[in-house]
């Protein structure tokens, strides 16, 4: 999804996504769908407004307000007027603004009349809800039997407190205050609520399903009118909400203050603005994605969702490198995601949900499909580096903040963890990290997850059992600092040296076999038989963010990833161009991710290699300064001669954790000069 097909407005587990006019149309097509989502669940899927029976037209486009430094505030606003010509002048001007809180979406909407005597107009809003999962929505051509469900309809209307009896008018009806969609398939239930202040002066069947409010408004001479429009979402199993702002400036307060709140305790470079810039956009956008999950004991958390539009919701691998990348600035994103992924590590294996007995959850979903196992999402487990990240994570931030109670408190989780690393995720019976696809879920089970990722430089696909490199690096560093906690918090050191010793065995296994003398470089992967999949691939660069390879391996590796081929100059490419493999637009081979670049430079700044990190780490600025700030998940791999701004990616995540988390690892690895 891009900003040129919709306006996004993100707060926590809900987002919206809204049409240049303010408008939801819940048609099909496009790189993504419209509309208001709550828990994996489309709530609203029309929303369009009239007058007087026509659409206006856009005058100005939705946009936003607030401070520069506020990610857009999550706040949108247009400009509409009738169609007309230049010999006749728009008769009113309707000006729109919207935001979304927990579960809601605000609307103020102000008409004046432009005309110099009194007007009567007809204001229309046709409303919807199809709560339609998301998985439904993707362009993959797959459907899904929904045997038995019910959507319905109802008019809500005032409580009756007139007279009874005799001396109640025949044709009196209590005053209509707005409609309810609601949805049950089994012992699933759903609802929407539309509500307005005024309240319409009656709501009408459309023919489709969908319901029209309207309102006869009278205007006096350049007079105008104001309405509060709130539509509130009662998503499955979903906990309860405060009641919602009354107006989108109510929630822009509200959101202001969760991102000072966040971001209060940050320092940010003055010597490179435009470094502190992005880091500042960042920081507004991990504030908008944070979203609720439950700690070991139940107790309630906020941790970072992977991104919109597609993964609002708890990802492992995503809010781990999100709360790695903001440790030295904002460690309470680790202190969070830590325990939530600990109460939903794996205690026994599900075959349909990849689940290994200490294996860190991959993707915890809410929506229908994965509530009825129509995807394996629920809890899944798909993920080979999850459970590393997991260690890497507990053991930096213990010794980024001193605080080893919370060490203390999961060390039974860390040791299940490193103990799925031994036993079932391989490392004791192959040597490394493996996976194997899954059916029912993902081929590829590292971060470069879509099916053709792990390819060789031809672009052929590896097959059957697969260890990918990127995973051995966070098995070697989870390994290291595993040992570390097992010594300095838990009294341990047998245990210690134990793991000690099986990351220096990994280390000059890893050498050995993945190595490519000829190349200078490790393969990006190896399969089932131990050959290498020898794809030149970014990966290398994790590699050194791990410390896995000998300096000068290390060195070679981070000389080569900014050779022109690999560099972009807006970042280096998931694959090396100039290989069959290679495609500028394809999701991981040969697009540039922020996040990965993060890691490369934070892995060249290990090495010394302290111009490279400059290098990159300018570029990715630079690119986020062509977008107010902001980079996305992932961007085209054409060079930057070709185009005077990086090309879009078409189908990534506006906003995307790891990616608004990106500058601060820039931070990290360069200083702010």
């Amino acid at each position: 999804m891009t900003d040129r097909e919709h306006r996004l407005l993100v707060r926590g587990a809900t987002f919206a996504a809204v049409g240049a006019g303010g408008d939801i149309r819940g048609v099909p097509g496009g790189t993504a769908p419209d509309g208001l989502f709550v828990r994996d669940a489309r709530h609203l899927s029309r929303w369009q407004l009239t007058v007087d029976g026509a659409v206006p037209e856009v005058l100005t486009p939705a946009t936003s307000y607030g401070r520069a430094d506020d990610a857009d505030a999550d706040v949108a606003r247009c400009v509409l007027v009738p169609r007309g010509g230049r010999q006749e002048p728009p008769a009113y001007t309707l000006f729109r603004e919207q935001a979304v809180v927990d579960g809601s979406l605000v609307e103020a909407l102000r008409i004046t009349s432009n005309r110099p005597v009194p007007t009567t107009l007809l204001l229309g809003l046709t409303v919807d809800a199809d709560f339609t999962d998301q998985f439904e929505l993707r362009s993959d051509h797959r459907t899904y039997a929904k045997t038995g469900a019910v959507r319905s309809r109802r008019v809500l209307t005032a409580p009756d407190e007139g007279p009874a009896g005799a001396d109640r008018p025949a044709a009196a009806q209590p005053p209509v205050l707005g409609v309810e969609f609601g949805y049950r398939r089994g012992d699933w239930l759903s609802r929407t609520t539309v509500t307005s202040e005024p309240a319409p002066d009656a709501v009408e069947e459309t023919g489709t399903g969908a319901r029209r409010m309207v309102w006869s408004l009278e205007l006096a001479a350049h007079g105008s009118a104001e309405m509060a429009l709130t539509v509130v979402a009662g998503p499955h199993g979903g906990p309860p909400l405060p009641a919602p702002p009354r107006s989108p400036r109510a929630a822009l307060r509200q959101l202001t203050e969760a991102q000072r709140e966040l971001t209060s305790s940050v320092t940010l470079p003055g010597s490179w603005p435009e470094l502190a810039a992005a880091c500042t956009r960042g920081l507004a956008d991990l504030a908008s994605l944070q979203v609720p999950a439950r700690g070991p004991d139940g107790e309630e958390l906020s941790v970072p969702a992977a991104g919109v539009p597609w993964f609002l919701t708890l990802l492992g691998r995503d809010a781990l490198l999100t709360s790695l990348f903001a440790l030295p600035y904002l460690p309470r994103l680790a202190a969070a995601t830590l325990p939530a992924l600990a109460a939903t590590q794996a205690g026994e294996h599900t075959e349909g949900r990849v689940a290994q007995p200490g294996k860190i959850v991959h993707e915890v979903r809410h929506g229908e499909l994965a509530h009825f196992g129509q995807v394996p999402f629920r809890r899944y487990y798909g993920s080979v580096d999850a459970t590393p990240l997991f260690l890497v994570l507990l053991g930096a931030y213990t010794e980024q903040t001193g605080d080893t109670a919370l060490a203390r408190r999961l060390e039974p989780h860390a040791r299940a963890a490193v103990g799925w690393m031994l036993d079932h995720g391989g490392l004791t019976g192959r040597g490394y990290l493996v996976y194997r696809a899954d059916e029912g879920g993902l081929a590829n089970q590292n971060w470069k997850d879509s099916p053709g990722a792990i390819c060789d430089a031809d672009g052929n696909r590896t097959l059957g059992p697969v260890m990918a490199a990127g995973a051995q690096g966070y098995a070697y560093d989870a390994l290291r600092r595993t040992a570390w906690l097992a010594r300095a918090v838990w009294d341990d050191a047998v245990y210690a040296d134990l793991l000690a010793q099986a990351a220096a065995d990994l280390r000059d296994r890893f050498q050995r076999d993945f190595w490519m003398p000829s190349r200078s470089f490790p393969a990006l992967a190896l399969d089932g038989d131990g050959g290498q999949v020898d794809a030149l691939a970014s990966d290398a660069g994790h590699l050194l963010w791990s410390g896995l390879l000998d300096k000068e391996y290390g060195e070679a590796v981070g000389r080569r990833l900014l050779e022109p081929d690999f560099f972009s100059g807006w970042g280096v490419r998931t694959l090396a161009a100039g290989q069959g493999a290679y495609h500028p637009l394809s999701y991981h081979r040969g697009s540039v991710w922020p996040h990965d670049n993060a890691l490369i430079t934070l892995g060249l700044a290990r090495y010394g290699l302290h111009d490279e990190a400059r290098a990159v780490a300018r570029a990715l600025v630079d690119a986020a300064t062509t977008a107010s700030g902001r980079l996305p998940e992932v961007l085209a791999g054409y060079e930057r001669t070709a185009y005077p701004a990086p090309v879009p990616y078409p189908h990534a995540c506006v906003r995307e954790s790891r990616s608004a988390a990106a500058p601060l690892a820039l931070l990290t690895a360069v200083g702010g000069v």
